[in-house]
């Protein structure tokens, strides 16, 4: 198992946002954490990744415990993160983004390069020589995540890369991740677009207010219409 998250109870100071959260994800899988705004998604990928620390529960990552581990350690052991808001350095160009990633990064085994990140990504080749404040926004979303590849992580995190998109982006998006998987990446994506996640995941769980209150394969959740409209539409 790659990630095994065990009953995480996780405070944005006084206030309780995930309440007992439970969820695995196995090697090779794309596995999405479907939800709408405000039900805990992002916070537990940060939970994750470290950067908003449960207070009590277990997070493994490949068999190693991570809760109490800071982000920077967390990244050492093989979990990239392209965060919602996408964290890129405005004043540095595409491919000094991608390389200051491979530089800095504890990993240095894997296959990830800067050629690679582009051929994955065309449009990043295209404006390499850009600075990251003038990209568009899709263009930043595939920054942030070529980036985190560029660290060679087991684990790739992703936190709602469709959000925003036009549909020929996302569409972009969602082969990416599937060939990323295909390069034995495992990836945990959180998003709210049920179609989105159809695409590009194996399994979903579902979560509202803090709990998982559901898991199935992708396309069961899909054609789950009494589900869907419980938990997922707006």
């Amino acid at each position: 198992m790659v990630l095994e998250v065990n009953d995480i109870v996780t405070f944005y100071g006084q206030s309780l946002v995930l309440d007992g959260v439970s969820l695995e994800v196995d090697k090779g899988e794309v596995v999405a954490l479907l939800g709408r705004n405000g039900a805990g998604k992002t916070t537990t990928l940060r939970s994750v990744m470290g950067l908003t620390p449960p207070r009590s529960g277990s997070i493994k990552l490949l068999g190693i415990e991570i809760v109490g581990k800071v982000p920077f350690q967390v990244a050492a052991l093989g979990i990239g993160y392209a965060p919602d808001d996408r964290r890129i350095f405005p004043d540095l160009t595409t491919e000094e983004n991608l390389l200051l990633a491979g530089h800095l990064s504890k990993r240095k085994n894997g296959d990830w390069s800067v050629e690679r990140v582009y051929n994955l990504f065309p449009v990043l080749r295209d404006v390499r020589t850009r600075k990251g404040g003038f990209l568009s926004g899709g263009e930043q979303k595939m920054l942030a995540l070529g980036r985190a590849l560029m660290t060679n992580p087991a684990l790739a995190l992703i936190d709602e890369p469709s959000e925003g998109l036009a549909p020929l982006m996302v569409a972009a998006l969602a082969k990416a991740i599937r060939e990323i998987r295909d390069t034995g990446v495992t990836v945990f994506l959180a998003d709210q677009n049920v179609r989105f996640c159809r695409k590009t995941a194996d399994r979903g769980y579902i979560i509202e207010k803090g709990t998982i209150q559901y898991q199935d394969a992708m396309k069961n959740i899909l054609e789950n219409e009494e589900i869907v409209k419980k938990y997922l539409v707006v």
